[in-house]
């Protein structure tokens, strides 16, 4: 909901960054791949209890991640850049809300279970309609220099990051704030797969029965 809003805001930063590595000679996908293994740190940091230093991984694994799609642009994107890019995303997600599982089973094992299954449905239900729409020619107008069709919802990008900064800063209110954000991501699950039925829908039946002229 808030990703247009902030990449407009990063757009500079993030084009400046990159402009420096590629002078470096430095490709989009080792970006990625060193911001996902700093990422994995953050995991062991919060399994450990050391949040502060978590919450520094994340935040470099993000930046990371925002560097590597302009630096794609500003050289070459390739749809093997685009497919490494969203995996490692949602590994990441996944693995920084299992760290906190790992860090008190008791207290946050069963929120960080429910947390991780929405982040499941939010992500089938994105990759899913991102593939059939691929498959119809249909484009994306909002996010036109995302690698695939980007379908976007109440929690995207901005929105889980501000919530893991929120898990390191108050790590004793995992499950609190691991339950608002699973009901968020719930919602964002419920309006892709009827936004995403409907558009498919209404797109294959203009292909099947064209307009008379």
């Amino acid at each position: 909901m808030l990703d247009p809003f902030m990449n407009r805001i990063l757009k500079p930063p993030l084009n400046f960054s990159a402009k420096m590595l590629a002078r470096l000679n430095i490709l989009p996908d080792q970006v990625t791949v060193i911001g996902f293994a700093v990422g994995c740190i953050g995991f062991f940091m919060i399994w450990a209890h050391w949040y502060k230093i978590a919450l520094l991984c994340i935040s470099i694994n993000r930046i990371l991640d925002g560097v590597d799609g302009a630096l794609a642009r500003q050289t070459k994107k390739t749809d093997a850049g685009g497919f490494l890019d969203i995996c490692l995303d949602f590994i990441f997600y996944s693995l920084t809300v299992a760290g906190f599982a790992f860090a008190d089973p008791d207290a946050n094992a069963l929120p960080a279970v429910v947390l991780i299954l929405c982040f499941v449905g939010t992500g089938t239900s994105f990759l899913a309609f991102a593939a059939m729409a691929e498959k119809r020619g249909i484009k994306s107008i909002a996010y036109p220099h995302k690698s695939m069709v980007y379908m976007g919802g109440l929690t995207e990008g901005t929105e889980t990051i501000i919530f893991m900064v929120l898990f390191c800063i108050f790590p004793n209110h995992f499950p609190l704030l691991a339950g608002i954000f699973s009901v968020l991501c719930a919602v964002t699950i419920v309006m892709r797969i009827i936004g995403g039925y409907t558009t498919l829908k209404t797109r294959t039946s203009q292909a099947d029965h064209p307009p008379k002229e």
